[in-house]
């Protein structure tokens, strides 16, 4: 029986499927995945107005297909996902070239409601499927010395008109250190809301890591290295200033150009009230530990 992480939401609290999800691009997906279901939990917020299906559809980032909030849902039909292949190399026991299948395979299937916060200060609520990273980092062995996981996202220029305008420099990168990459609630998802993950959420393998603003969850992942240095990571590279290396949501710490105290909740309309947003995104109880003895604000 796959394991949960609900921590206080529930189905409720989830972005409308229909209204999250371009029904074009699912239609246009892969075959079927294990169904998500919800726990009994109370709920964190009820009865907020969604957005328009067209608002909700294209609301997404993914810079490899554009800039716009549309354009993940317009071009990334054409990502090419099969077949899949992931590098994993470094300081590992078992490097190599992994087909998805066969990295996955014998790995618990988990199902997860999580909230999810853009450093843009817009939230969602959505459920995930995959494996915990821990699982797949005991798979191929974590030798001793390593302190920090790499991941990287596949380039396909024939297929990313944003990869071919070289918006920002690609392949995107991200890191973890390796601690934060064994917690619990990290996961490698390959699926969202019953069905397997649409292209333009980062087919057909992403990394989700709730208490950190959303671009640190890397997207169609074709590289994982295990490393001993900090590793680089795509917008910390552009603008440090602007986006560090940790990127914990932190509701006391702004980004320079906007406030990061509240979000706005998609799926609550237009002239929906803002929320506070939480520190660690509401998963304190579980990840503050991290992070003890170090200083937020410098280590944001």
């Amino acid at each position: 029986m796959a394991r949960r992480w609900t921590n206080d939401l529930t189905q409720d609290d989830v972005t409308p499927r229909h209204l999250w999800l371009n029904r074009r691009q699912i239609m246009a997906g892969m075959g079927g995945a294990a169904a998500l279901t919800a726990t009994g939990a109370p709920a964190m917020a009820q009865g907020l107005e969604p957005n328009t299906l067209e608002q909700i559809s294209t609301y997404n980032n993914y810079y490899e297909f554009g800039v716009g909030k549309e354009d993940p849902a317009a071009y990334a039909s054409a990502l090419d996902i099969d077949p899949w292949t992931i590098r994993v190399e470094g300081m590992v026991d078992r490097p190599g070239d992994y087909a998805l299948a066969d990295l996955l395979s014998g790995l618990q299937s988990e199902e997860r409601i999580y909230r999810f916060r853009c450093v843009e200060a817009w939230s969602m609520v959505v459920p995930w499927n995959g494996v915990e990273l821990a699982d797949v980092l005991d798979k191929i062995g974590v030798q001793s010395g390593a302190r920090y996981v790499a991941f990287e996202t596949v380039v396909q220029p024939e297929n990313m008109p944003g990869v071919r305008s070289r918006v920002i420099p690609f392949p995107y990168v991200e890191g973890l250190r390796l601690d934060e990459a064994r917690h619990p609630l990290t996961l490698l998802a390959t699926g969202i809301y019953g069905q397997p993950m649409p292209k333009q959420n980062g087919a057909p393998i992403r990394l989700v890591v709730p208490w950190k603003y959303g671009f640190k969850s890397i997207k169609s992942i074709v590289r994982i290295t295990l490393t001993d240095q900090q590793p680089p990571t795509t917008w910390n590279r552009l603008n440090s200033r602007e986006y560090g290396f940790y990127s914990n949501v932190n509701p006391e710490v702004d980004h320079p150009r906007w406030s990061q105290a509240s979000e706005r909740r998609i799926g609550g309309g237009l002239f929906a009230r803002r929320q506070d947003t939480l520190m660690f995104n509401g998963y304190g109880d579980q990840v503050a530990s991290l992070y003890a003895g170090m200083d937020l604000r410098e280590n944001y």
